[in-house]
Protein backbone atom coordinates (compact mmCIF):
# COMPACT_ATOMS: atom_id res chain seq x y z
CA UNK A 1 0.00 0.00 0.00
CA UNK A 2 2.97 2.43 0.80
CA UNK A 3 4.55 1.93 -2.44
CA UNK A 4 1.34 2.63 -4.46
CA UNK A 5 0.57 5.83 -2.67
CA UNK A 6 4.03 6.84 -3.30
CA UNK A 7 4.46 6.24 -7.00
CA UNK A 8 0.92 7.68 -7.43
CA UNK A 9 2.07 10.86 -5.42
CA UNK A 10 5.66 10.88 -7.32
CA UNK A 11 3.18 10.43 -10.73
CA UNK A 12 0.24 12.63 -10.08
CA UNK A 13 1.39 15.08 -7.94
CA UNK A 14 1.08 18.12 -9.90
CA UNK A 15 -2.71 16.49 -10.34
CA UNK A 16 -3.30 16.74 -7.10
CA UNK A 17 -1.49 20.13 -6.00
CA UNK A 18 -3.75 21.33 -9.70
CA UNK A 19 -6.76 21.04 -7.20
CA UNK A 20 -5.74 21.61 -3.78
CA UNK A 21 -4.97 25.06 -5.39
CA UNK A 22 -8.83 25.01 -6.68
CA UNK A 23 -9.79 24.15 -3.81
CA UNK A 24 -8.61 26.63 -1.80
CA UNK A 25 -9.59 29.58 -4.32
CA UNK A 26 -12.75 28.32 -4.76
CA UNK A 27 -13.02 28.19 -0.85
CA UNK A 28 -11.83 31.84 -0.41
CA UNK A 29 -13.85 33.17 -3.13
CA UNK A 30 -17.35 31.76 -1.34
CA UNK A 31 -16.55 32.65 1.84
CA UNK A 32 -15.12 36.11 0.92
CA UNK A 33 -18.50 37.16 -0.93
CA UNK A 34 -20.66 35.34 1.75
CA UNK A 35 -18.87 37.31 4.55
CA UNK A 36 -19.73 40.72 2.54
CA UNK A 37 -23.53 38.97 1.44
CA UNK A 38 -23.68 37.56 5.67
CA UNK A 39 -22.86 40.81 7.25
CA UNK A 40 -25.79 42.96 5.23
CA UNK A 41 -27.82 40.35 6.03
CA UNK A 42 -26.79 40.46 10.00
CA UNK A 43 -27.43 44.16 9.68
CA UNK A 44 -30.55 43.69 8.08
CA UNK A 45 -31.34 40.95 11.08
CA UNK A 46 -30.23 43.69 13.59
CA UNK A 47 -32.41 46.50 12.29
CA UNK A 48 -36.06 47.38 13.41
CA UNK A 49 -37.32 47.42 10.58
CA UNK A 50 -39.71 44.16 11.21
CA UNK A 51 -39.36 43.23 7.11
CA UNK A 52 -36.18 43.02 6.97
CA UNK A 53 -36.37 40.48 10.34
CA UNK A 54 -38.98 38.47 8.18
CA UNK A 55 -36.83 37.89 5.29
CA UNK A 56 -33.75 36.98 7.17
CA UNK A 57 -35.36 34.83 9.20
CA UNK A 58 -36.98 32.68 6.11
CA UNK A 59 -33.65 33.23 4.21
CA UNK A 60 -31.68 31.68 7.14
CA UNK A 61 -34.23 28.86 7.83
CA UNK A 62 -34.32 27.71 4.33
CA UNK A 63 -30.61 27.84 3.56
CA UNK A 64 -29.66 26.08 7.04
CA UNK A 65 -32.20 23.36 6.60
CA UNK A 66 -31.38 22.20 3.57
CA UNK A 67 -28.40 20.24 2.56
CA UNK A 68 -25.38 22.08 0.55
CA UNK A 69 -25.56 19.70 -2.03
CA UNK A 70 -28.96 20.28 -2.68
CA UNK A 71 -27.87 23.87 -2.72
CA UNK A 72 -25.75 22.86 -5.50
CA UNK A 73 -27.74 21.01 -7.69
CA UNK A 74 -30.50 23.62 -7.21
CA UNK A 75 -28.13 26.82 -8.65
CA UNK A 76 -26.66 24.49 -11.00
CA UNK A 77 -30.05 23.94 -12.70
CA UNK A 78 -31.70 27.00 -11.67
CA UNK A 79 -29.29 29.87 -12.87
CA UNK A 80 -28.48 28.89 -16.28
CA UNK A 81 -32.40 28.99 -16.84
CA UNK A 82 -33.05 32.63 -15.31
CA UNK A 83 -29.67 34.38 -16.27
CA UNK A 84 -29.52 35.65 -19.68
CA UNK A 85 -25.81 35.23 -19.97
CA UNK A 86 -23.75 32.19 -20.13
CA UNK A 87 -22.77 30.21 -17.18
CA UNK A 88 -20.43 28.11 -16.36
CA UNK A 89 -20.40 24.69 -14.01
CA UNK A 90 -17.78 26.40 -11.96
CA UNK A 91 -19.99 29.89 -11.88
CA UNK A 92 -23.01 28.03 -10.96
CA UNK A 93 -20.97 26.07 -8.37
CA UNK A 94 -19.65 29.02 -6.47
CA UNK A 95 -22.85 31.00 -6.42
CA UNK A 96 -24.69 28.17 -4.66
CA UNK A 97 -21.38 27.59 -2.08
CA UNK A 98 -21.34 31.76 -1.19
CA UNK A 99 -25.36 31.20 -0.93
CA UNK A 100 -24.82 28.28 1.21
CA UNK A 101 -22.04 30.27 3.42
CA UNK A 102 -23.98 33.28 3.56
CA UNK A 103 -26.19 31.78 5.97
CA UNK A 104 -23.51 30.97 8.36
CA UNK A 105 -21.80 34.12 8.23
CA UNK A 106 -24.66 35.64 8.61
CA UNK A 107 -25.11 34.43 12.59
CA UNK A 108 -21.53 34.26 12.70
CA UNK A 109 -21.31 38.26 12.34
CA UNK A 110 -24.57 38.93 14.44
CA UNK A 111 -23.37 36.71 17.20
CA UNK A 112 -20.06 38.50 17.20
CA UNK A 113 -22.04 42.02 17.26
CA UNK A 114 -24.59 41.11 20.15
CA UNK A 115 -21.89 39.67 22.13
CA UNK A 116 -20.29 43.21 22.46
CA UNK A 117 -21.62 44.13 25.86
CA UNK A 118 -24.95 46.97 25.05
CA UNK A 119 -23.63 49.21 28.03
CA UNK A 120 -20.60 50.45 25.81
CA UNK A 121 -23.19 51.50 22.91
CA UNK A 122 -25.41 53.21 25.36
CA UNK A 123 -22.22 55.04 26.79
CA UNK A 124 -21.26 56.07 23.45
CA UNK A 125 -24.50 57.35 22.29
CA UNK A 126 -24.94 59.47 25.74
CA UNK A 127 -21.80 61.44 24.42
CA UNK A 128 -23.57 62.66 20.99
CA UNK A 129 -22.22 59.82 18.78
CA UNK A 130 -24.82 58.43 15.99
CA UNK A 131 -25.61 55.00 15.44
CA UNK A 132 -23.16 54.87 12.25
CA UNK A 133 -20.64 55.80 14.27
CA UNK A 134 -21.33 53.79 17.57
CA UNK A 135 -21.30 50.48 15.44
CA UNK A 136 -18.10 52.22 13.45
CA UNK A 137 -16.11 52.85 16.24
CA UNK A 138 -17.73 51.48 18.96
CA UNK A 139 -19.05 47.84 18.58
CA UNK A 140 -17.09 46.89 15.22
CA UNK A 141 -13.56 47.10 16.92
CA UNK A 142 -14.68 44.52 19.50
CA UNK A 143 -16.72 42.48 17.42
CA UNK A 144 -14.60 41.70 15.13
CA UNK A 145 -12.30 40.35 17.84
CA UNK A 146 -15.08 37.44 18.02
CA UNK A 147 -16.00 37.29 14.83
CA UNK A 148 -12.27 36.69 12.50
CA UNK A 149 -11.82 33.43 14.64
CA UNK A 150 -15.25 32.61 13.97
CA UNK A 151 -15.23 32.99 10.10
CA UNK A 152 -11.48 31.67 9.84
CA UNK A 153 -13.21 27.92 11.29
CA UNK A 154 -15.99 28.69 8.26
CA UNK A 155 -13.39 28.88 5.83
CA UNK A 156 -11.71 25.48 7.28
CA UNK A 157 -15.60 24.11 6.75
CA UNK A 158 -15.88 25.31 3.20
CA UNK A 159 -12.59 23.81 2.51
CA UNK A 160 -14.06 20.32 3.18
CA UNK A 161 -17.44 21.29 1.75
CA UNK A 162 -16.25 22.09 -1.67
CA UNK A 163 -15.45 18.47 -2.21
CA UNK A 164 -19.38 18.01 -2.83
CA UNK A 165 -18.30 20.05 -5.97
CA UNK A 166 -16.48 17.40 -7.22
CA UNK A 167 -20.17 15.80 -8.73
CA UNK A 168 -19.75 18.44 -11.05
CA UNK A 169 -16.19 18.15 -11.60
CA UNK A 170 -15.20 21.52 -11.53
CA UNK A 171 -11.19 21.01 -10.79
CA UNK A 172 -10.76 20.63 -6.98
CA UNK A 173 -9.44 18.15 -4.91
CA UNK A 174 -11.66 15.69 -4.67
CA UNK A 175 -12.26 15.92 -8.30
CA UNK A 176 -8.67 15.36 -9.11
CA UNK A 177 -8.75 12.10 -6.77
CA UNK A 178 -11.31 10.87 -8.99
CA UNK A 179 -9.63 11.53 -12.13
CA UNK A 180 -6.61 9.48 -10.95
CA UNK A 181 -8.74 6.89 -9.47
CA UNK A 182 -10.61 6.29 -12.85
CA UNK A 183 -6.71 6.78 -15.05
CA UNK A 184 -5.10 4.01 -12.40
CA UNK A 185 -8.38 1.87 -10.73
CA UNK A 186 -6.32 2.23 -7.37
CA UNK A 187 -8.82 3.64 -5.30
CA UNK A 188 -7.56 3.39 -2.21
CA UNK A 189 -4.45 4.93 -2.45
CA UNK A 190 -5.34 7.76 -4.32
CA UNK A 191 -8.49 8.39 -1.61
CA UNK A 192 -5.15 8.42 0.76
CA UNK A 193 -3.25 11.10 -0.71
CA UNK A 194 -6.54 13.45 -1.37
CA UNK A 195 -7.48 12.83 2.29
CA UNK A 196 -3.62 13.48 3.51
CA UNK A 197 -4.02 16.89 1.63
CA UNK A 198 -6.91 17.69 2.79
CA UNK A 199 -6.07 16.78 6.12
CA UNK A 200 -2.78 18.78 6.52
CA UNK A 201 -4.23 22.18 5.37
CA UNK A 202 -6.76 21.99 7.69
CA UNK A 203 -4.95 21.17 10.24
CA UNK A 204 -2.07 23.76 9.36
CA UNK A 205 -4.90 26.71 9.21
CA UNK A 206 -6.53 25.46 12.96
CA UNK A 207 -3.04 26.07 14.50
CA UNK A 208 -2.73 29.58 12.43
CA UNK A 209 -6.45 30.31 13.92
CA UNK A 210 -5.42 28.97 17.42
CA UNK A 211 -2.59 31.79 17.62
CA UNK A 212 -4.41 34.64 15.79
CA UNK A 213 -7.37 33.87 18.27
CA UNK A 214 -4.48 33.72 21.26
CA UNK A 215 -3.26 36.86 19.96
CA UNK A 216 -6.46 38.71 19.95
CA UNK A 217 -7.37 37.65 23.50
CA UNK A 218 -3.86 39.27 25.12
CA UNK A 219 -4.55 42.47 23.24
CA UNK A 220 -8.51 42.29 24.36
Amino acid sequence: MYQQVYRLWTQYHYVYLRGLWGTLWLSAISVSVATVVGAVLAMMKLSRVQVFNWFVDAYLWVLRGTPVLLHLYFFWLLLPKIVPISLSDTQCIITALIFSASAYVCEIIRAGIQAVDIGQSEAAKSLGMTELHVLSHVVMPQAIKNILPALGNEYISMIKQTSLASTFFIGELTSAYRSIQSATFLALPSLIIAGMIYLAVTTVLTIFLRLLERRLHRNA
